[in-house]
């Protein structure tokens, strides 16, 4: 019988983690042609978390350029000062795990439980869900306008770094909305990523070969692979772990997402080899019953980041992610200190994406990336855990202010910026958003929020709200 022809949708997916791509002509930052920039250099007072800790009634600088200028319990001088009410300024949040252009469906209730990814993949009722639809919007629709709305999605919610957006969605000549730490970013393109571990003779295997050589020439920082997709007992996932020692694939660079079917014993083999683990508890759960022994996994010291993974298994939001490993590392006997939790989607996320010079810290000389919260705990970190979106009051990307609260964004910007600001009202707060970020000269005119949402009902009615 002849084999299947792939689908759009298994081209999407397989995509969606990136290949090797041509050096593009790209500024060492977000040189912006056009986005939302403060009218002057200005400081934001409120509780900063800084590298040391907490700083209550704090100043955070941020120059007319891209970073920061300065962190200090002093009010600096000769500087305007937007006071924050005691808002949380923190860095900007960080999701290793997504497949963005998939984060425009509705959230799948799974009928069933299954033993790994293999076997919902295969499923007549995920075809019907999700397959099917996606093969229709990509027939229909330009491919950025899939990523745009999950960038929106992502950056509501404080996040403004992302991995695992496909090559079929983002142009090479443009920096995206939010930063995609596996794509090109600050200049360079040092990250790898592959969705299933190929095996010797395997059509992949030549391009898994290629990228630990590359890793080995020091030309690599993060390999994103997915590995042990499913349940402790099911051998399929347990194998892997075998042949990812069996290809030389375990690196200093390694960065396995999910690693669900591995014991504590296999954690600490990945720890000792400076490998990474990336979590997503919500997704697994949902699919499969069970997560990651993310317990153990802190226990023998393996660094952890948080994903969300994508909208139909995964969670609305980062945030709504810290709250779910929160409990799940509660039921498997572990409490970490909230802090730690919040490094998971910072600090030691950058770190673990090979950008722990750039992002993850509030420093001075740094790219000027963060968010506020607003201030409902007197415990900081604690504020961070209970936070969800609506909570957002500003998101910086370096220097650029993409979304915030109308009131604040109507101050910081000068008037011709204004006019690209769109209004919304998101879970009752007024606010403003600016898509028209481009890294260089747009092939057209980028989208509002407003258009983007009528090209996808267009297509697919039933597409997940952002604002719910």
């Amino acid at each position: 019988m002849a084999a299947e022809p792939e689908s759009p949708f298994e081209a999407a997916y397989a995509a969606g983690i990136a290949r090797e791509l041509p050096e593009p002509a790209l500024p060492a930052g977000r040189t912006a042609v056009v986005s939302a920039a403060p009218a002057e250099t200005f400081a934001l007072r409120g509780c900063v978390l800084t590298r040391e800790g907490p700083l209550e009634r704090a100043y955070i600088t941020v120059g007319e350029g891209t970073s920061i200028e300065a962190i200090s319990t002093r009010k600096p001088r000769n500087v305007r000062v937007h006071d924050t009410c005691g808002g949380v300024i923190l860095p900007g949040l960080i999701d290793l795990h997504g497949h963005p252009e998939f984060n425009v469906f509705a959230a799948w209730e799974p009928p069933r439980q299954f033993v790994n990814r293999y076997a919902w993949r295969g499923s007549d009722i995920y075809k019907e869900l999700v397959r099917r639809p996606q093969d229709r919007l990509i027939g229909a629709l330009p491919p950025q306008t899939q990523l745009r709305y999950a960038e929106i999605r992502a950056l509501v919610g404080g996040v403004t770094a992302i991995q695992g957006t496909s090559e079929r969605i983002e142009r090479l000549e443009e920096e995206s909305l939010v930063r995609n730490v596996d794509r090109w970013i600050f200049g360079r393109h040092r990250a790898r990523a592959m969705i299933d571990l190929p095996d010797e003779g395997e059509r992949d295997f030549p391009r898994l070969q290629r990228i630990v050589g590359e890793i080995d020439a020091g030309e690599v920082d993060a390999f994103y692979l997915h590995l042990a997709e499913g349940r402790r007992d099911n051998q399929r996932s347990v194998d892997e772990w075998d042949r990812l020692l069996r290809t030389n694939a375990l690196t200093p660079a390694t960065v396995i997402i999910h690693g669900a079917a591995l014991g504590r014993d296999q954690l600490g083999e990945l720890k000792d080899a400076d490998g990474k683990l990336v979590w997503s508890p919500q997704s697994n759960l949902r699919l499969y019953g069970e997560t990651t022994l993310a317990a153990d996994a802190l226990d023998v010291g393996l660094k952890i980041g948080l994903g969300a993974d994508w909208l139909p298994t995964g969670s609305q939001s980062l945030l709504h992610e810290l709250k779910v490993a929160r409990r799940e590392l509660a039921r498997q006997g572990a409490e970490p200190p909230a802090r730690r939790l919040v490094d998971m989607v910072t600090r030691d996320a950058a770190e673990i994406a090979g950008l722990g010079a750039q992002l993850g810290v509030l420093e001075e000389g740094r790219p000027a990336d963060l968010v506020v919260l607003e201030r409902r705990l007197d415990d900081p970190y604690e504020n961070v855990l209970d936070a969800e979106p609506a909570w957002v009051q500003l998101v910086m990307i370096d220097g650029d202010l993409p979304y915030g609260r109308a009131d604040w964004l109507e101050t910081l910007t000068d008037a011709g910026d204004r006019e690209r600001l769109e209004p919304l009202i998101a879970w009752g707060k007024r606010m403003l958003l600016d898509t028209s970020y481009t890294a260089a000269p747009a092939t057209g005119e980028q989208p509002p929020l407003e258009l983007l949402r009528q090209q996808l009902i267009a297509s697919y009615p039933q597409v997940g709200p952002i604002f719910a």
